[in-house]
């Protein structure tokens, strides 16, 4: 099914974690969620995703807001900060928890990897669900002894409550009064998810979802590797009663050695381009006509 739409008021956003300094592929979906609020007078917003407390950096942060203002990259009102809103997602476990869909797991990655029964599933191996048939009474022991745990969602529970779910997603590159696709949701494929990390007040998918919520994000535009991470939004935004994006999904951009740019993999850095001496206003143009630096290309789905 398909629609066209053409938003009052369109507002997307850039949503980095200071955990490096940004590569190309950051400048270039940045450029082009600006880009998209900007031909339609709509807003542009900055988040930063700073509530992973064992790689977040305050120079990372100030690294993002030099790299982008240096691309040409300026966003709308105050940069949101996750770590300033940790009230919202306790809020939110709570409510889920009220209606029985979480679950403590005090798995650990290694146990979890030595499991024989766990699937395959968009994101990776699926959690085969060891701790969501503990016993009330051993879960209840375990939490008051002080073990560490993270929080699941019981992905069957929570489908049979909210399902069919769709979502509307526009085609790449996003274009004025583009035909929307209406999408069906598959949650369930995605497994027990966690949404608060053992190590971080809440997981990428319940902040994220919270998040573009509240800043009243009305199109998400990210790489086509979190796609299956859609439906999960998708599901939240249904349990806890919010709205519902349009989603973009670009392809990503792949380095010299034939692996996806990443910060973790030391991807082209725009600060190493600065350092070049690159002019930035020619460099911006080069990536919204996807002309990219010698030795980076699509990666093409």
């Amino acid at each position: 099914m398909t629609q066209s739409v053409a938003p009052l008021h369109l507002v997307t956003r850039f949503a980095p974690s200071p955990t490096g300094r940004l590569h190309v592929g950051h400048g270039w979906s940045a450029l082009m969620a600006m880009d998209l609020a900007r031909r339609e007078g709509g807003a542009f917003r900055l988040r930063i995703e700073d509530i992973d407390g064992t790689r977040s950096r305050p120079e990372h942060v100030t690294g993002i807001v030099q790299d982008l203002r240096w691309l040409g990259v300026e966003w709308d009102g105050d940069i949101i900060f996750q770590s300033q809103r940790l009230d919202h997602y306790d809020g939110a476990l709570v409510r889920l928890r009220d209606m029985g869909l979480l679950y403590p797991c005090f798995c650990t990655r290694a146990d979890i990897q030595a499991s024989l029964t766990a699937p395959h599933g968009p994101e990776g191996p699926v959690y085969p669900g060891t701790c969501r048939t503990l016993p009330q009474a051993e879960r209840d022991r375990r939490l008051a002894s002080g073990a560490p745990h993270a929080w699941r969602i019981d992905m069957a529970a929570a489908t049979a409550r909210a399902a069919p779910l769709h979502w509307p997603a526009l085609p790449y590159p996003p274009r004025r009064a583009a035909m929307v696709e209406d999408v069906l949701a598959d949650p369930l494929a995605a497994g027990d998810v966690v949404l608060a990390r053992k190590d971080a007040p809440a997981s990428y998918h319940l902040s994220c979802t919270l998040d573009d919520a509240a800043m009243g994000i009305t199109h998400v535009l990210r790489g086509q590797d979190l796609r299956a991470a859609t439906d999960i939004h998708r599901l939240l935004q249904a349990l806890l009663d919010l709205p519902t994006p349009v989603y973009v999904h670009h392809p990503l951009l792949m380095g010299p050695d034939g692996k996806r740019l990443a910060k973790r993999s030391g991807s082209i850095a725009l600060a190493e381009l600065r350092d070049q001496g690159i002019d930035p206003l020619r460099l911006a143009d080069d990536l919204r006509a996807g002309r990219f630096p010698v030795g980076i290309a699509l990666v093409q789905a």
